[in-house]
């Protein structure tokens, strides 16, 4: 067996769940091989390879971690260290265990795109700025265990299969590919993992994944704009030769490089993808089967979860694959993963509910309105109505919360009976990205609902925004653009939201980062954006609780 060295290590490390005394870490490596991670304390876990389009994998486990500490770590692969390298420019990895008592700190964000070493078209990165910043604080001798971030919440569009850098382009031009295959857009597994490549080996991004954990959930562009936005969408996109090998090698990606590091170390063994891979010499056909599998019984696997950092709960939820698309009957989430949400949040004595959605459910009003109107359009028995409005869905991404009605207002139930009456949790927020521009909104769902209930939206990490987005965010938010579009959707006999809301921060245009603070029953969220030197600079802070809480 020859040496390991750091080019064996091709992805990763990268830090997935800590809960108690354990921890997770995604790897991929070159060739197959057993996977140590040892740290400084004596925390060890090991695991072999799995391997799957020619590729290997691991999710090693670490044990014995010990209570609100940090603990440095190793890669070893075949008992020979491949991580940290020799003459690492960067602090050494580490594990930070949380003490109970102290505050949660989330940060959060959404569509980043390649990159900034990959042929760069837009301005810096916040989620590189954000690792400098944290490498600084560590190098100047900071003390890792004092504002560290609990976890690091990525909302959707992680990669972009339909909006290639120019490197991508390249080498798609350069390799063999199925001839019917869109020219700029990845379809199969092996392109899927050059976007990946291209995203996690930046410097400074790899650093700051390998030492703060992450949770991620997908949105259209991990597959292609619009996905699942309708039944004839699907129907249209299925009759391209090339969709069926897309879906599957989109999804079963996610799954290994997204999907697999959210689940806790204890749900691992009742994964049943999970299980089948870990059975199968080759997992390539299990992979395959489960992508497809997972599209054409939309809502059989459940892509949201839920965890809880000391005193708050947080769900991530899947609001794309599951959809409900069937006219009259549409919703952001099939029966049972609702069933499900209901019974994640009920119950059990917290302080803060956190719900990560990656399209936010709170839009601007002039906005929330023309969705709406255009939902109930689409859903017109006159064909000279369903056919036009169905058009402008699309061109206009009308899909959000609002473009799916039924699921908007039981939302704002559910929070409403949530943050009522004895026992409420001090905030409820949820945390979504999608639409490349950042900002805070309150919630007023009745006089009853004690806690404070707010949209957080932070988006793009690192992209562009079209100007006329750019206008139509601001606009929206005003109360003559609300006022007008409202009546519009009146004429159209839509109905009333059932819930009014307010901006209290932004709209933040350009590339930002945000953190959401949870201390005691209070709670604050800080956006933050990026300058030309590419510098972090706070953009906005709102206070989240209520006095009274």
């Amino acid at each position: 067996m020859p040496d390991a060295d750091a080019a064996d290590l091709v992805l990763g490390p990268i830090l997935r769940r800590v809960a108690g005394s354990r921890a997770t870490v995604w790897v991929q490596t070159a060739r197959p091989a057993t996977v140590e991670i040892r740290t400084a304390s004596g925390a060890a876990g090991a695991e072999r390879t799995f391997s799957a389009y020619g590729r290997h994998y691991a999710l090693v486990v670490v044990e014995g971690l010990r209570p609100a500490g940090v603990d440095a770590y190793r890669v070893l692969l075949d008992g020979e260290q491949v991580w940290p390298p020799p003459d690492y420019p960067y602090p050494a990895p580490a594990i930070h265990t949380r003490d109970p008592h102290d505050p949660v700190r989330l940060v959060y964000g959404s569509c980043r795109q390649g990159s900034p070493h990959a042929g760069d078209r837009h301005p810096p990165d916040a989620l590189d700025a954000y690792a400098v910043r944290l490498a600084d604080a560590v190098r100047a001798g900071g003390d890792r265990a004092a504002d560290w971030p609990d976890a690091l919440m990525l909302l959707g569009d992680q990669v972009y299969a339909d909006e290639t850098s120019p490197a991508v382009r390249g080498w798609l031009r350069r390799r063999r590919r199925r001839p019917d295959a869109p020219a700029t857009q990845v379809v199969d597994f092996a392109e899927y993992t050059r976007l990946y490549l291209e995203s996690w080996t930046d410097p400074d991004v790899r650093w700051l994944l390998s030492t703060v954990p992450s949770m991620m959930i997908f949105d259209d562009h991990e597959i292609i704009d619009d996905w699942n936005t309708s039944e004839s969408w699907r129907r249209d996109q299925q009759a391209h030769p090339w969709w069926a090998e897309r879906i599957a090698a989109g999804l079963s990606s996610y799954w290994v490089y997204q999907h697999l590091g959210n689940l806790p170390p204890d749900e691992l063994a009742a994964d049943p993808v999970y299980r089948a891979v870990r059975a199968a010499g080759d997992a390539t056909e299990v992979l395959t089967d489960f992508g497809a599998r997972a599209d054409s019984a939309r809502g059989e696997y459940r892509w949201s979860y839920a965890l809880d950092l000391g005193r708050t709960r947080i769900a991530v939820l899947d609001n794309r694959a599951g959809r409900q698309l069937e006219p009259g009957k549409r919703a952001m989430l099939p029966d049972g993963e609702w069933d499900w949400l209901v019974g994640a949040v009920r119950g059990g004595d917290y302080d803060h509910l956190v719900l990560g959605s990656s399209l936010p459910w709170l839009m601007p009003p002039a906005v929330h309105h023309v969705e709406a109107m255009n939902e109930r359009m689409c859903e017109s028995p006159r064909p000279w109505v369903a056919g036009p409005a169905e058009k402008i869905r699309r061109v206009l991404d009308l899909e959000h919360w609002a473009a799916f009605g039924r699921s908007f207002d039981a939302l704002a139930a559910l929070l409403g009976q949530l943050g009522s009456g004895p026992g409420a949790p001090a905030t409820i927020s949820v945390l979504s990205g999608d639409v490349h521009h950042s900002y805070a909104a309150r919630a007023h769902l009745g006089p009853e609902v004690t806690s404070a209930v707010h949209q957080l939206t932070c988006s793009p990490v690192h992209n562009g925004l079209p100007g006329a987005i750019r206008i139509a965010a601001g606009v929206g938010w005003t109360g003559g653009a609300g006022r007008f579009a409202r009546g519009l959707a009146r004429l159209a006999g839509t109905p009333a939201p059932s819930l009014r809301w307010e901006l209290t921060a932004g709209p933040f245009f350009g590339n930002a980062i945000s953190t959401l603070l949870l201390r005691g029953r209070e709670a604050y969220a800080l956006v933050e954006g990026t300058d030309p030197q590419a510098r972090l600079n706070r953009l906005g802070t709102v206070r989240l609780h209520d006095r009274r809480s």
